[in-house]
């Protein structure tokens, strides 16, 4: 029970956060929002305020921003497609841009109170291409590939995901007069019969800093917030090559049964542990639900503001009809994803 109550919690706020970017920037942009809910089915709970219903809903993963004019030609000066171009593009983006602004927030109130990782070594392994290449105990990797590197989860992750890809790796060390100097080399990842993958036998000091300052704390609050994105592609990148399966994508129930794992792990540690677990738990779908809609998939966000910038760029909108059959299509798909999902969420649980 306690489960299922904090996977509505975190469902419930991130879509909460996304639905509100919109209904902000609506708002802001003078147009009428029809019913701002949250949650999907029946009304639970409604009320009108300034022309806008709000609704609480009986299924609780879900929610809407319904402005008036949005899927339809209207009339009305208050019309979503009355407004200019540009303001109709703000309240699109708002969504996602907000599930990163709460993916932020939560970030901040982690490294907090837990602290903020690091890149720095603890030491490399004999006969690895670090030893190689010169690296030590100290330094601090800064780059892979060109890609900035601020925590050693996300440098994990992306050798990960390239086990067998020749690596670029800029670092740098400080001396004992306080001087700094780069090193950069071409890292060609060795095989681990141990550990059953590729390395370049670097170990890393787990141990997290404590923020000394403000400025700080927002600083890596935007690197943690890098790190969630760099990990939802990093995971595509995984699924383009075939380095996960089906069965290893999960949906809503998929993710409650992984929160109801999580908490069950994190309960002996009180409760304080299983709150940081949720916030990390939340930062990560938030970023991900963020990326997702701005992805160029009709019938999401991103798929809409792709006929929008069309729109600013040739001067006139798309046939509305052409726009809606595509976003049709777009639905359709997504439908028996979910369904598939969903399917092989359930599969899994027996």
């Amino acid at each position: 029970m306690l489960s299922l109550l904090a996977a509505i919690l975190v469902f419930g706020l991130i879509i909460l956060f996304h639905e509100f970017g919109h209904f902000l920037l609506a708002k802001r942009g003078g147009i009428c929002v029809v019913e701002f809910s949250l949650g999907m089915g029946p009304r639970l709970f409604s009320m009108v305020k300034g022309g806008t219903r709000y609704s609480l809903k009986l299924f609780p993963f879900g929610g809407s921003c319904m402005m008036l004019g949005e899927d339809e030609n209207e009339a009305d000066e208050h019309a979503f497609n009355n407004k200019s171009v540009w303001a109709r593009i703000s309240v699109v983006a708002a969504g996602p841009i907000f599930n990163f602004l709460l993916a932020f927030l939560l970030s901040m109130a982690l490294i907090g109170a837990t602290g903020y990782d690091t890149t720095q070594l603890n030491g490399v392994l004999d006969g690895y291409p670090a030893q190689a290449a010169g690296m030590q105990a100290g330094d601090v990797i800064r780059s892979i590939n060109g890609r900035r590197e601020h925590s050693y989860r996300d440098i994990n992750m992306y050798l990960f995901t390239h086990p067998q890809k020749q690596v670029e790796v800029t670092w740098s060390r400080t001396d004992p007069s306080g001087a700094k100097q780069t090193y950069s080399a071409e890292l060609a990842p060795a095989y681990s019969q141990e550990n059953d993958q590729y390395m370049i036998g670097v170990q890393f000091d787990p141990a997290p800093r404590q923020v000394e300052h403000v400025g700080q704390l927002l600083l890596h609050g935007l690197y943690e917030v890098q790190y969630w994105i760099h990990y939802v592609f990093d995971t595509f990148y995984m699924m383009f090559h075939g380095m996960v399966s089906v069965n290893d994508i999960s949906g809503p129930v998929g993710i409650v049964n992984a929160i109801d794992t999580t908490v069950d792990e994190t309960a002996p540690y009180g409760l304080s542990a299983v709150v940081l677990m949720l916030i990390n738990f939340t930062i990560l779908l938030s970023a991900n639900r963020g990326v997702m809609n701005l992805l160029p998939i009709p019938a999401l966000d991103g798929g809409r503001l792709v006929f929008l910038i069309i729109e600013a760029v040739r001067g006139k909108p798309i046939d509305k009809e052409k726009e809606g059959m595509v976003h049709m299509a777009g639905m359709v798909v997504l439908l028996a994803l979910m369904v598939f999902i969903l399917f092989n969420d359930v599969r899994k649980l027996f």
